[in-house]
């Protein structure tokens, strides 16, 4: 298809700007590197991804599922954010070796800790393989036999490519379903944590300053992977060793300057940048409204035990950070989407799609897709909402009913694919169980549930009309006295015997009672219908962005981001914010300094830092008599890029991505290249860190340091 030549940005920016845009690696060669070069860029394409030869490519790691981690030594060394090594490091913490607070670092690999169920995940190789999954799919009546086929056609391609017997196939869909692509991937099963700062460091002005510029926050940690003997993956055992890569990024030690060339590699996790108007309008008026309401509630609740004890700060530091991180971003995407006009923008460009429809003769195929998509919307909002409202009251900021609910679908497993299934799921269930409630407090729990289901009953536009408001106080308190669901103890006892036995105690069970009726009611009035709407709107919007490639073929565009592995490239740049307002692109240790409050709980600064900065031993990190913390540029990112390195024009590690400006966190939707920004910590505060404040010089020995930007000058010793 002539359309997926394109693979070029978003229409609404100018095509000099070269801002914005998640591209896939292995299609860089043409315009991207064209573009590149233009901003100083002096790497090939090939460089960056290669089949044949070691690229940038074999350092970038899918870390744990949900981040990005690069490897910077020849032993498979890891850095990836703090943040997101952050459940790891609170797994290792107990209240006599606290490293959450005090920071964790391995003198030697034989102190380096293993993680259970921690991945890192490769890519081998990127293949197109879109006509195999649509290959009669187009002659099909339906949307749901469309689906059906190319599902099929999806297992048939994954099933018989080629590939090593240690490596795994997955297919992903790109342009709404326009085009497929295979990726061929090694994932690494003995992920070991070497290394990690205090909170106090790594997250540093933690959810004040989370998506706000100036940032200060050191925000990394560092994992090992092992192999076996043959460098393969492996499960984790004492015998496997430390990986050999077929490519780790060097560190440059020159540091950055505004405008210099960045590039950010990582797996952004997902962006709905060509959306039209009529959704963008629903997630600013209706969507992000409820959900800001509901974790609001829930982390003033939690925040106010935290602050009071220990233990719950321990238990609940990283379920606090993963409710608040969204919460803050909903907020500043709501607000950054109305500031840039965002919603007229899209209907100024639906006016000019309209015109270009009737003015090809395109009227049959696509005249009807705006209004079809203003029906459809107008029907899916509040079942959307009633969905939003169940998967944040039930599924993820209610524990008790979460577990509850996870039970629930246990039940339907049995029902369905009988004892077998149910024996199966629930031995995986209570493997999961018993980890989770190390870190349930019921007392932190009742309180959440009284609040978000007070929201659930009185905003959801479908609630079970047999629950009401005047009775949540006495249901609260009945169902954490007596039901079994607020200990791993009881959901043991719940689940033991055979499957008959299990599901008749369950049902017996109020805690669990209560989660069957509202998934019940969820299941029946809600499901169906969003189902099917949902399945509409999929399928215009398929067209939609076929025909937006189609009828504007000077246009550039990406694909929106989907957990793939993607390249974003920018310069270091700073911004105005609002109106007399401008922020430099680099902040300092002085920083830290001015915004040092001792003890806080987001503030406090170590004092062995404090000192350091005193005494200005920067070692050779240092510029100029200050020592630089984080930077932010213009790359397009999104969740998913925590952890991604920021790689400058030749290869080399200048930084680690973290976050974005709360002004520029609608990019997701809609990107500004005026004042949309991703923050990055600079290597050498890292650096700086490992070297001066914790002294394992084990790590700075591994790494590769260079000057690239004077090639003459050889590499200095630290001091």
């Amino acid at each position: 298809m002539k359309f997926l030549k394109l693979l070029i940005l978003l229409f609404t920016i100018p095509i000099f700007s070269q801002q914005g845009g998640m591209w896939i690696p292995s299609l860089l060669k043409g315009m991207n590197e064209t573009e590149m070069k233009n901003l100083g860029m002096k790497m090939k394409a090939e460089d960056i991804y290669s089949v044949n030869k070691s690229s940038l490519k074999d350092a970038i790691v899918h870390f744990d599922g949900g981040c990005t981690s690069e490897i910077i030594s020849n032993k498979g060394l890891l850095l990836t954010n703090h943040h997101c090594g952050y459940d790891a490091i609170q797994s290792h913490s107990t209240l006599d070796h606290d490293y959450l607070q005090d920071g964790f670092w391995a003198r030697d690999i034989y102190a380096e800790l293993p993680n259970p169920g921690m991945v890192a995940t490769l890519i081998v190789s990127i293949n197109d393989v879109t006509e195999k999954v649509l290959e009669g799919v187009g002659s099909l009546p339906t949307e749901i036999e469309k689906q059906k086929k190319i599902q099929e056609n999806i297992n048939t391609v994954q099933n018989n490519f080629p590939k090593e017997s240690w490596q795994d196939t997955r297919i992903r869909t790109f342009y709404e379903g326009n085009q497929y692509i295979l990726f061929v991937t090694e994932t690494f099963k003995d992920i070991r944590l070497v290394g990690a700062p205090p909170s106090s460091i790594g997250k540093f002005g933690s959810d004040t300053d989370n998506w706000v510029w100036p940032r200060h926050t050191g925000d990394f940690s560092i994992f090992r992977i092992y192999a076996n003997r043959d460098n393969k993956p492996a499960e984790y055992s004492q015998d496997n060793i430390p990986y050999t890569p077929k490519h780790f990024l060097p560190i440059s030690l020159d540091g950055i300057s505004e405008d210099d060339f960045t590039l950010v590699f990582g797996f952004p996790g997902r962006t709905q940048e060509y959306l039209p108007s009529f959704a963008v309008e629903q997630i600013v008026n209706t969507l992000n409204p409820a959900k800001i309401e509901i974790r609001e509630a829930a982390l003033k609740v939690q925040d106010g035990f935290m602050r009071k004890d220990k233990a719950i700060k321990i238990q609940y530091a990283s379920k606090y950070a993963s409710v608040a991180n969204y919460w803050k971003k909903w907020i500043g995407e709501k607000q950054g989407l109305e500031k840039s006009n965002a919603i007229q923008i899209k209907k100024d460009f639906e006016k000019e799609f309209q015109k270009r429809v009737e003015k090809e003769g395109k009227t049959k195929e696509y005249g009807s897709i705006l209004k079809d998509f203003e029906e459809s919307y107008g029907e899916i909002t509040e079942y959307a909402l009633a969905r939003d409202y169940f998967n944040e009251v039930v599924l993820r900021n209610t524990e008790l009913l979460s577990f509850g609910y996870k039970l629930y679908q246990l039940e339907q497993s049995y029902a369905s694919k009988g004892e077998q299934s149910f024996n199966d799921r629930r031995n995986n269930l209570l493997k999961s169980f018993e980890e989770a409630y190390k870190n349930f407090n019921p007392t932190v729990d009742e309180q959440v549930f009284e609040q978000l289901l007070s929201l659930y009953l009185s905003k959801s536009p479908y609630s079970p009309p047999s629950l009401t408001k005047e009775n949540l106080s006495k249901l609260t308190s009945e169902v954490y006295k007596k039901s079994k669901l607020t200990t791993y103890e009881g959901v043991k006892e719940l689940l033991k015997g055979d499957a008959k036995s299990a599901i008749k105690d369950l049902n017996k069970d109020n805690g669990y009672e209560l989660v069957k009726l509202l998934a019940n009611h969820y299941t029946d009035k809600v499901i169906p219908i969003y189902t099917e709407l949902n399945l509409k709107i999929n399928a215009l919007q398929r067209e939609y962005m076929k025909a937006q490639l189609e009828l504007f073929p000077d246009a550039r565009y990406f694909p929106d981001a989907n957990s793939t592995l993607r390249v974003t490239y920018g310069k270091v740049q700073g911004y105005n914010p609002s109106d007399a307002i401008y922020y430099e692109p680099v902040t300092h240790l002085d920083g830290i300094m001015e915004k040092y409050i001792p003890g806080d709980y987001e503030f406090d600064v170590p004092t062995k830092l404090i000192q350091l900065y005193k005494n200005k031993d920067y070692g050779i990190y240092g510029e100029d008599g200050k020592m630089p913390v984080c930077f932010i540029g213009t790359n397009h990112t999104t969740g998913g890029n925590s952890g991604s390195p920021a790689i400058d024009s030749n290869g080399n590690l200048i930084g680690l991505n973290f976050d974005r400006v709360w002004e520029g966190t609608m990019s997701d939707i809609h990107y500004d290249p005026e004042i949309c920004r991703n923050i990055m910590v600079d290597i050498r505060y890292v650096l700086f860190i490992i070297d001066k404040y914790a002294n394992a010089d084990n790590l700075i020995e591994e790494m590769k340091l260079v000057h690239p930007k004077n090639s003459s000058k050889k590499s200095k010793k630290r001091r």
